[in-house]
């Protein structure tokens, strides 16, 4: 399976809230029954800090295991606080066997808050 590509656009200040979805070669969705995901924010891949860290255990990444969807949460006040721009990040889901797959990689813009 190739690494699909999606840049996200977040504005600060803002509740955030984007689907992605894992789909077979068909099109149809794959089980994510019992599955986790986590997902990081960092200047450049070979950074050490993490900008961001969602994941189902804090509850910023929500998985529907029978539709295949993996939704990401970000509250208002989370983007609010952010003091970067710029980001790239990866999405893996985790299967209940351990079994690693990247979903979904790219970059993040943040488009900064105006009305505070």
């Amino acid at each position: 399976m190739s690494v699909k590509k999606v840049k996200l656009t977040i504005p600060q200040g803002s509740t955030y809230v984007h689907t992605f979805s894992y789909v077979d070669s068909d099109g149809d969705a794959v089980s994510l029954l019992n599955f986790t995901a986590r997902m990081q924010f960092r200047e450049s891949a070979a950074a050490e800090a993490a900008l961001y860290e969602g994941t189902t255990e804090n509850g910023h990444i929500v998985i529907n295991g029978p539709a295949g969807s993996v939704q990401l949460k970000i509250s208002a006040a989370t983007t609010a606080a952010w003091t970067f721009t710029y980001a790239v990040y990866d999405l893996e889901i985790v299967s209940p066997l351990g079994v690693v797959t990247r979903l979904v990689q790219g970059s993040v813009k943040v488009t900064p808050e105006v009305t505070r």
